[in-house]
């Protein structure tokens, strides 16, 4: 199934430290930076959880010419992207925490939306797609006439979900359903921001915009599907304790286009997805994002909370990285000198795709999950983390160890990812290459005794 993503692809930072002092001359606190973090955001993180679901997903989006936007390039790999040429410069929100409450949101190339260039490709893309979700942020690529009319058109035949913006185009008509929040929704109708009020704004947007259907997502209740074949219904939530609900809404609408893509009915379709959101916010939402864009496991998410409590305590954040495709005595004993170099070792695993793209398709010879248990049960191994990419460097600028410790007969300088740890004052070493073993001649060995 191909499923096409649409809208704009924002770049997200978070910086999180800690806020002990005050500024001498004004009552703001300073923030002494621990940690620094990208990811694509918008359509872009959307685009990237429908990857990690593993779907083939197209991301049709404009990006502009600039260095953020490299970034997400880098952050989007792996992804189908189909962009054009967004005239202005890329926006990025970046949001300072210190000891993991918000202190400020800063938005940089947030201005007034340029209309972006839409090219051919943009649109026959969309003409192609088996299933559709437009992802608005309010930065006008929705509001394209072109854009419009193909999303339309290919909205008659295919599920489209439209998850909206207050500064956003409307809905095309063709959509089966219509995803704002209870705050969304009633800036757009007109009415109350409150539970009480969303069937009446629901009701009126769905008028307005002519959609099938439209639900309301209202955060820890739940949420309120209103369609032409029923009584509106308050689909109701789990309890789930989370700090920080950023990604949810895009977990939400995600999910329940995968369900509608899958012939659910409506109501099913929305229980589903509002389930989606509490297990995506219960498994530490956006705030335990790994570079493959999404918490993967329970490794993935602790490794970013290793390196955060080590680098809380003063210590020496390590990182390796490798396909570690049929562990091996030189893997642990270079695994075991990296550890001895500070007070944590966090290994960058190559996921499955990503060894097959680089070893070939025989490879991995040992699945991802189980590569993960057996680095996890060494003793000289913190925390693994897995990364989609075919290198370290997405998860490293998220990670930001203070070593970065490759085996091997490289040299420091040659490595591709030694400019991008050197930036924010990290170094690279290499350890020595243990000869006579290596994952390669342990499956030749092995296919011989075969």
């Amino acid at each position: 199934m191909k499923i096409v993503v649409v809208g704009d692809t924002l770049l997200d930072e978070d910086i999180d430290g800690v806020a002990e002092r005050f500024q001498p001359d004004a009552p703001v606190p300073v923030v002494d930076v621990h940690t620094r973090r990208s990811r694509a955001g918008g359509a872009g993180l959307v685009a990237r959880m429908l990857q990690h679901d593993g779907h083939d997903v197209h991301l049709v989006t404009a990006l502009s010419a600039d260095e953020p936007a490299e970034r997400l390039r880098q952050h989007l790999d792996g992804v189908h992207l189909v962009a054009g040429l967004l005239p202005a410069p890329t926006p990025v929100k970046t949001r300072l925490r210190a000891a993991g409450q918000p202190v400020a949101r800063i938005d940089d190339g947030c201005g007034d939306p340029v209309l972006p260039h839409v090219t051919r490709e943009m649109l026959t893309t969309i003409a192609e797609a088996d299933a559709i979700i437009v992802s608005d942020y309010g930065r006008a690529l929705t509001a394209h006439p072109e854009i419009r009319v193909a999303l339309h058109r290919r909205g008659t035949q295919v599920p489209l979900v439209w998850d909206p913006h207050p500064r956003g185009a409307d809905p095309v008509p063709s959509a089966r359903l219509v995803t704002p929040n209870l705050a969304e929704a009633a800036k757009a109708a007109g009415t109350g921001a409150d539970a009480a009020a969303a069937a009446a704004a629901g009701a009126r947007l769905r008028e307005r915009w002519g959609c099938s259907a439209l639900v309301i997502t209202l955060g820890s209740e739940g949420a309120l599907l209103l369609d032409a074949d029923h009584a509106p219904a308050l689909i109701p939530a789990r309890p789930v304790d989370a700090a920080d609900a950023c990604g949810a809404g895009d977990r939400f609408a995600a999910s329940v286009l995968l369900a509608l893509a899958a012939d659910a009915e409506l109501p099913n379709a929305v229980r589903s997805a509002v389930d989606a959101a509490g297990d995506f916010l219960a498994a530490g939402g956006v705030a335990a994002l790994g570079a493959a864009g999404l918490p993967r496991a329970s490794a993935s998410a602790d490794a970013f909370t290793v390196a955060e409590r080590v680098r809380s305590s003063g210590g020496t954040v390590v990182a390796t990285g490798g396909c570690f495709d049929l562990l091996h005595a030189g893997h642990v004993r270079t695994l075991t000198a990296a550890r001895a170099l500070g007070d944590c070792l966090i290994v960058c695993l190559n996921s499955d795709d990503s060894v097959r793209r680089l070893k070939g398709p025989e490879r991995p010879l040992i699945s991802e999950p189980d590569r993960v248990e057996l680095l996890t049960a060494l003793g000289c191994v913190d925390a693994v983390v897995v990364f989609a990419e075919d290198g370290p460097q997405a998860v490293l600028d998220q990670l930001r160890p203070d070593i970065w410790v490759k085996g091997g007969d490289y040299s420091a300088q040659s490595l591709p990812e030694t400019d991008l740890v050197e930036s924010w004052g990290g170094s690279v070493l290499t350890l020595p290459y243990h000869l006579g073993r290596s994952t390669t001649a342990l499956a030749d060995a092995i296919a011989r005794v075969g």
